[in-house]
């Protein structure tokens, strides 16, 4: 019979049964498409939620930075899961396990009052900190023109127009602030109408409007009212039109290049979408 935690590395057990002592896994709640190990596990009483990185993942340290810096207002409501263990250099960490049924895929996608939670805990995240950076949209540019020089499916002449376009931008200063990285149905979890946030590896100081880009394509559009929902608990809207029509260029080249290069076409059809429509808009 299998270790049941034959899917970590040798020296990530070894840590997992030091901290945790007659560790139990009892499911195993993997995205398949990313080397990242996640298991609900039981240790006495207590549920817990490991995670674990292989060899090229980055995002635990992402996790763990997010857990000491950004997540206390959430936590203390309740509304995040508190660390117990970390470890950047053995790409591990323990949570506490959170109770609730993930948004995406159930009906609670299209109600309301979703949406007005999820603007209000967004609210509290990005209201820690507002730090300007002038190095910020120049870096996230030659990111993107980075993307167009590896693999890709975008035909020649839709990247070298995507090329133009974003070496012909003006280099301005943003104001970063701590945002998830990742916001939208597919990390939020439901208990007894109370929403919950999940998964911190995409955490990091951006504009405020880098959050809404997800919901932007997917929610928004597929969910009429959400998106007024939404600001209502939010607040003022963060989006400027110049710098939200950059932040979409770059994030529909990422996501249809991140996409290819893991094999996952429904995203990648999606990244290229998004290319559709903000070529459509700037000719």
């Amino acid at each position: 019979m299998a270790h049941p935690l034959s899917a970590l590395a040798p020296s990530q057990r070894e840590l997992i049964e030091t901290w945790l002592p007659g560790v139990e896994v009892e499911a195993d709640m993997s995205w398949q498409l990313v080397e990242t190990t996640v298991l609900r596990a039981r240790v006495g009483e207590q549920l817990v939620v490991l995670k674990a990185g292989g060899a090229s993942d980055h995002n635990i340290a992402r996790e763990i930075h997010a857990h000491r810096e950004w997540t206390g207002p959430w936590v203390r409501q309740g509304r995040a899961a508190r660390m117990l263990h970390a470890d950047v250099d053995a790409k591990l960490l323990v949570t506490e396990y959170l109770p609730g049924t993930l948004v995406k895929g159930t009906a609670a996608v299209a109600e309301m009052d979703t949406y007005v939670q999820a603007g209000e805990l967004l609210r509290e995240c990005h209201a820690q900190a507002a730090i300007e950076n002038p190095d910020y949209e120049p870096q996230m540019n030659a990111k993107a023109l980075a993307w167009l020089e590896g693999r890709h499916r975008i035909e020649a002449d839709v990247a070298e127009a995507l090329r133009s376009m974003v070496r012909s931008w003006p280099s301005t200063t943003a104001v970063c602030v701590p945002t998830h990285g990742d916001w939208h149905g597919r990390n939020w979890l439901l208990d007894n109408g109370v929403l919950r946030v999940i998964d911190f590896g995409r955490v990091g100081l951006r504009p405020a409007a880098e959050d809404f880009e997800r919901l932007a394509v997917q929610e928004f559009v597929w969910h009429p009212g959400t998106e007024e929902a939404f600001l209502s608990g939010y607040g003022k809207d963060p989006r400027e039109p110049d710098a939200w029509f950059r932040q979409r260029v770059r994030s529909a080249i990422g996501t249809a290049c991140w996409a290819h290069g893991i094999g996952d076409e429904a995203f990648e059809a999606q990244g290229h979408r998004m290319i559709a429509d903000v070529l459509a808009e700037a000719a």
